[in-house]
């Protein structure tokens, strides 16, 4: 191994155990617990979000629709505009706890999974933080395009409060109507 690949791969395993350290320094990230799926069920907008790769080629209009199945389980629709459309991805979300349904496995293509934890909850259901245990992602979401500056405000405070980095978070462009 040459120099420059060793000193590489020292930086890599410092930053790692740096972030593991930090973690390990934060209480564990609660979600809201209980929530009504046919009230969260529907058309949500991304506000803003923690970059994604595969969100990459998104310019615009991030969304996110939810429709509740018999089985309990929840299809999710994503869509976003691109530069020469609209691309999107479709997936299945479930809670394998019922008594903390707010802690939902998502699942694009299997076998992979990943973790859907509805931290805050406007109690009106007008926005929604989505995150992970483990601080790597995290979205915004809004029943409008749009979410005034006081409630964008609100909800992030709620992610910031259980250790959520968020200077990494971007606001995502979304259209006048919303399409």
């Amino acid at each position: 191994m040459n120099l420059l690949t060793r000193g590489l791969l020292a930086t890599f395993l410092s930053l790692i155990l740096t972030h593991t350290a930090h973690c390990a320094e934060l209480p564990a990230v609660k979600s809201v617990g209980q929530i009504d799926l046919t009230r969260y069920v529907g058309k949500w907008y991304e506000i803003g979000a923690f970059p994604m790769f595969f969100q990459r080629q998104c310019v615009a209009d991030t969304t996110a629709e939810y429709t509740l199945g018999t089985d309990g389980r929840l299809t999710v629709l994503n869509r976003c505009r691109t530069e020469n459309g609209f691309d999107q991805a479709t997936g299945q979300a479930w809670a394998p706890d019922a008594t903390i349904n707010a802690q939902l496995k998502v699942s694009f293509f299997w076998p992979f999974r990943s973790d859907y934890w509805i931290i805050a909850l406007h109690p009106d259901y007008r926005w929604a933080v989505v995150g992970n245990p483990n601080r790597k992602y995290l979205w915004l979401l809004s029943r409008t395009p749009q979410l005034p500056a006081v409630e964008i405000e609100q909800a992030l405070n709620q992610a910031r409060a259980q250790g959520y980095d968020l200077s990494q978070f971007k606001l995502t462009r979304q259209m006048e109507n919303g399409q």
